[in-house]
């Protein structure tokens, strides 16, 4: 029986979260280059822009592939956030078949990269990339809070946090390849925005205590 959330086809002008794990729980990023690869193979997938890129991180060869696909006009990026085992992003996609594209390239380039980095053999992910569409205004608006949110997980600071689109929207930083209007459109702020994800914390908790407590009932 297909898992939850594995979609097999898309719908043209929607927006998905797109999330995936190691497999059997593994990491699947151990250090600050692992980061570095899988998003640049984001970033290329978006602006396709050769003179951006170092090429110990993306090579000419993955370029050229990415370059054939042609996905710059075919997705936008507008939030993610890279856990150690996992990773989350919410896509929006103009075509039917951009995600499914982009995903398969950027995995592909991936698990090679890091089968070979680590010298081991066999699938990196836990199956196929989960897909859920984003059907709902509640949904649109909570999701790329909970996205950015996922480092409190691991006890970081995720305005702070080096691997997610955070900062971006919160003004400290500016990145080309990431779309942010859709979502601060939202929001007669970018304050605003940033009030949105601070008066959930407590909630937030209070919901993951009682999901724990629960687990050990």
């Amino acid at each position: 029986m297909p898992g939850r959330n594995v979609i097999k086809q898309f719908e043209p002008d929607a927006a998905y979260h797109i999330y995936n794990r190691g497999v059997d729980k593994k990491i699947i990023f151990l250090d600050e280059r692992d980061y570095a690869v899988f998003l640049s193979l984001l970033k290329y997938t978006i602006i396709q822009k050769d003179d951006q890129f170092d090429n110990s991180l993306v090579s000419e060869a993955q370029r050229y592939n990415f370059r054939r696909l042609n996905l710059a006009e075919s997705v936008d990026l507008l939030a993610y956030c890279l856990m150690p085992n996992h990773f989350h992003l919410l896509v929006y996609q103009h075509s039917e078949d951009g995600i499914t594209k982009m995903m398969r390239s950027v995995a592909t380039a991936y698990s090679m990269y890091f089968n070979k980095r680590y010298k081991r053999s066999g699938a990196l992910f836990q199956g196929r990339y989960k897909a859920s569409r984003i059907h709902s205004d509640s949904y649109w608006q909570h999701i790329s809070r909970y996205i950015h949110l996922n480092p409190l997980d691991v006890g970081d600071n995720y305005k702070s946090y080096p691997y997610g689109s955070f900062k971006a929207y919160s003004g400290e930083i500016s990145v080309e390849w990431l779309n942010t209007d859709m979502i601060l459109g939202n929001f007669s702020s970018v304050k605003e925005y940033v009030k949105f994800h601070d008066d959930y914390i407590p909630r937030r908790k209070e919901l993951l205590d009682v999901k724990e407590m629960l687990a050990n009932f």
